[in-house]
């Protein structure tokens, strides 16, 4: 009993220092018009140089061993940069090195990440909620506007400042290889929303945002990764479709926005220039037109869509030159400082636009809460990020968002006492869906076959799929990134084809996309779409197969003709 006193008594302390219980936030772009002697009072005090390394943030990882660690620690102590940005590792050992890195700086670190779907996007032992992609098929908003409170406790709870998220890109283009299923989906206006209501449960709750990829890297088929893409549009397409959510969600006030690294000639003709070094793009159409006041971050500086044509840290001076306030992922921060210094000194860059990005990045800071000292409690830190209201809020997103298409009749008319052959593809060994699925049909028989199944495999569960029985056919992607095709072999396509003509109910727990891949699927007479092959998912799909939920998703992206955005029975 002593023992639940004492955790329950850390849980409160906990939700009073994340500041949870607390009255909602005043929003980041109202408290940049506010005197603040903090931000003036550690203004003063940095040098030059240090003003400037305090626009770098530089990654961090816990999985990549101790020298790695200490050779951040090093950067933190010499360069005095102004924030990190976390990658891959385990939520423990990231909440003690954070505790270590900001005793390390001088002033406070910002500390980032990219959690799109939460924690889980980075991190093991934690929580993933649904992609974007899925949320897109949700029709209650409120739902995804509590999933950015509980991200943002996640979040807090690790001393983390900034999520890069939400991504507010159309994915008018089902071959991206870079957004797909991290998208909202196809329609501007539904993508705004969705993404309106991730954006105020975060802040509201004390989260920074970040929106991206300004001005939209939705129709694109290059992965700025690894080249420059380019968005070959005329202005009116790109400021009415690509750019109106992020105009919808500036003028709902968000904090920050993350500008792509894109070659859009209607916007600056300059060869090969990518939209991060555009003063028009930037300075020009996102701070003056749009009225951004907020933190303009690039996309990661080490990226080939940025540095293939400048590299050298040319990338870094030409970046601050065109507007952005904060650095991410400079490939070389030292130099970067150094080489924004020497373009400062020969007039490339003035002075007070730096003074004016530092104060910007103070602010975000003092808005962050660190301006006191923030406790990093290592207590309790698993059972707080895998807290039951987290998991009934998971549960009910994946709920919501399955999508009927076609027909019902199949699922109205099963018979629970009937023979049924449920049949997984691309699952190796029993999964969620079919455990759930036992407990409702009494003559159930259940056949798993892996992605690689054999020609002798597949012809064997053929011989079992007859129109007499019922048959229920599961379609997993295992994969972390479900891409927009799926890598099965062709005997497995087949057998899935197949399934489709004599009948079968198929549910498919992959990118919506695959079924352009899969024209027979898209045909079946009730194809039940869950977007993801999460175990939360697969359980939505028992409850709307047996009947127990309603479907109530809706297709957030145009397949083919028969199969287009807002289809949901």
């Amino acid at each position: 009993m002593r023992k639940f006193v004492f955790r329950f008594i850390i849980s409160l302390l906990l939700l009073h220092s994340l500041g949870l219980n607390a009255q909602q936030k005043k929003p980041f772009i109202h408290e940049l018009d506010e005197p603040n002697a903090w931000v003036d009072s550690v203004f003063k005090k940095l040098n030059r140089k240090q003003r400037i390394a305090q626009l770098f943030f530089v990654r961090a990882h816990t999985d990549k061993g101790k020298a790695y660690e200490d050779s951040i620690a090093k950067v933190i102590r010499k360069e005095k940069i102004g924030g990190l940005v976390f990658f891959q590792g385990g939520p423990g050992r990231q909440l003690g090195l954070t505790k270590q890195y900001q005793q390390l700086a001088r002033v406070p670190l910002l500390i980032a990440m990219d959690a799109e779907w939460g924690l889980g996007m980075r991190l093991d032992s934690t929580m993933s909620y649904p992609y974007q992609m899925t949320l897109g098929a949700i029709q209650d908003e409120n739902l995804i506007e509590k999933m950015g409170r509980e991200i943002a406790y996640d979040l807090k709870r690790l001393g983390v400042h900034i999520n890069f998220a939400p991504v507010v890109d159309i994915n008018n283009n089902p071959k991206n290889p870079v957004i797909g299923f991290r998208s909202f989906g196809d329609d501007k206006l539904q993508v705004a929303r969705k993404a309106s209501a991730y954006m105020k449960g975060m802040q509201e709750k004390g989260i920074l945002v970040s929106l991206k990829h300004f001005p939209g890297h939705g129709d694109t088929d290059v992965d700025s990764h690894y080249d420059l893409p380019q968005l070959n549009f005329e202005r009116s397409r790109i400021d009415t479709l690509e750019m109106y959510p992020f105009k919808e969600l500036i003028k709902n006030g968000a904090s920050g926005v993350m500008v792509a690294h894109m070659n859009i000639p209607a916007l600056d003709a300059s060869t090969n220039l990518p939209s991060t070094l555009s003063k028009p793009i930037v300075g020009g159409i996102l701070k003056n037109e749009l009225s951004f006041k907020g933190l303009v971050f690039s996309d990661a500086m080490g990226m080939k869509g940025v540095v293939k044509f400048f590299p050298n840290g040319e990338a870094d001076v030409r970046a601050l030159m065109a507007g952005n306030d904060v650095l991410e992922l400079s490939e070389n921060s030292k130099r970067g400082v150094r080489l924004v210094r020497m373009a400062i000194r020969k007039k490339q860059i003035s002075r007070e636009q730096i003074n004016e990005s530092v104060k910007k990045v103070l602010a975000a800071k003092y808005w962050a809460g660190l301006y006191q000292t923030v406790k990093l409690n290592p207590a309790t830190v698993h059972e707080d990020l895998h807290r039951p209201s987290a998991q009934a809020l998971n549960q009910q997103l994946a709920d919501a968002a399955v999508t009927v298409l076609n027909s019902r009749r199949l699922i109205d008319d099963l018979d629970p006492n009937k023979k049924t052959i449920i049949v997984s593809l691309g699952s190796s060994q029993t999964n969620v869906f079919q455990q759930g699925l036992r407990n409702y049909f009494k003559q159930a028989e259940f056949i798993c076959l892996d992605k690689s199944a054999s020609a002798q495999e597949v012809e064997q569960v053929l011989a079992k799929i007859s129109p007499d029985l019922q048959i229920i056919v599961s379609i997993h992607d295992t994969r972390k990134r479900p891409g927009p095709v799926l890598d099965f072999k062709s005997d497995l396509i087949y057998l899935m084809n197949q399934s489709a003509q004599r009948g079968a109910i198929i549910s498919v727990f992959a990118n919506p996309y695959t079924l352009i891949q899969l024209p027979e699927i898209a045909k079946a007479q009730t194809l039940v779409l869950n977007y993801q092959n999460s175990d939360e998912m697969q359980k939505a799909a028992v409850k709307v197969i047996s009947k127990a939920i309603p479907s109530k998703g809706k297709l957030p992206v145009n397949v083919n003709v028969s199969l287009k955005n807002g289809d949901g029975l």
